[in-house]
């Protein structure tokens, strides 16, 4: 349905997205992973023609958008990652006001608006202004702005950043039930993995402009299926205790946050008796030693060497 062909953009010599090869097949949900100045809103952008890249290409259907992009604009809906809305007119007038833009008009729109606050459950707001609403109610709507044209592609640019977890699973529960019921294409993109585990059906993983993983969740994790990925909890944790592990050939990860250490290692590998041994020589006391199954937070910190909301 869509692909992306070695696109770039550059900002002088800056690559805010370099050489991006994607595509997205028709009814599916296609997640893209990565931290905050990844490359994200910028890819978001082009391939919804709202930017031109420096190289590459956009295809719909097999064929360029970049010259001729009403093909794709057409049958695609936008939620961006900041909230555009009009916090001085109601949830109504809103959609109205959207509708328009998209040529709709008279009993068709009036049914539409109906269906879509009914969809993100906002019936009961409707007449509210939306300067009063929480931040969960402004981006259902904004949401919803997105819905009114029936389109075949939904491009969702982190769409429960700030809001609370009740409004963040309906989100997530209103993707998946598009996908179900109306066959619609999502490209839902977020810094979360538990979001994109719980939607996509595949997922590219981003980093500094760049892809650096694709497959389904199961294929992603198998980048880890010759390693293990442990947690080291800890009290007084210190400085020649993290440098010993940093030091340890066999230990090819080490992540630190607060009184956790993740690291990782070779299967064969038995490292528990060397990380006691380190905690011994530098006065730290162990609290546990575990192992888990790999998550792609694991394989985050394996490609990159940090933390996905570093």
């Amino acid at each position: 349905m869509l692909e992306l062909v070695n696109l770039s953009k550059r900002y002088k010599q800056f690559y805010a997205v370099k050489n991006m090869n994607m595509y997205i097949e028709k009814g599916e949900i296609v997640g893209l992973l990565g931290p905050n100045g990844a490359g994200k809103s910028t890819a978001i952008s082009m391939l919804s023609t709202l930017i031109e890249p420096t190289e590459g290409d956009v295809l719909f259907e097999r064929r360029s958008v970049l010259k001729k992009p009403v093909s794709l604009r057409k049958v695609t809906g936008v939620v961006p990652q900041e909230i555009a809305l009009y916090e001085d007119l109601t949830a109504d007038e809103n959609l109205f006001f959207f509708g328009k833009i998209y040529k709709m008009s008279g009993t068709n729109l009036k049914q539409k608006i109906d269906d879509i606050l009914d969809l993100i459950g906002l019936t009961d707001r409707r007449n509210s202004l939306v300067k009063k609403f929480s931040g969960g109610m402004k981006r259902r709507l904004n949401i919803g702005v997105a819905l009114l044209h029936d389109p075949e592609l939904l491009i969702m640019d982190e769409p429960t950043v700030g809001i609370d977890p009740q409004s963040r699973n309906y989100i997530l529960e209103t993707v998946k039930k598009l996908n179900k019921e109306k066959g619609m294409t999502v490209l839902y993109t977020s810094h979360y993995m538990e979001e994109v585990e719980f939607l996509c059906d595949r997922i590219y993983i981003m980093d500094r402009g760049n892809l650096i993983a694709v497959g389904t969740t199961e294929e992603i994790k198998e980048i880890l299926s010759s390693e293990n990925t442990i947690y080291i909890e800890a009290e007084l944790l210190n400085d020649s205790f993290i440098t010993a592990l940093q030091d340890e050939l066999t230990i090819k990860k080490v992540f630190v946050k607060n009184e956790t250490v993740t690291i990782i290692v070779p299967k064969e590998i038995n490292i528990f008796r060397l990380v006691t041994e380190f905690a011994a020589n530098s006065n730290v006391q162990l609290k546990s030693l575990s192992v888990k199954t790999p998550t792609l937070e694991d394989v985050f910190l394996h490609l990159t060497g940090r933390a996905l909301r570093d």
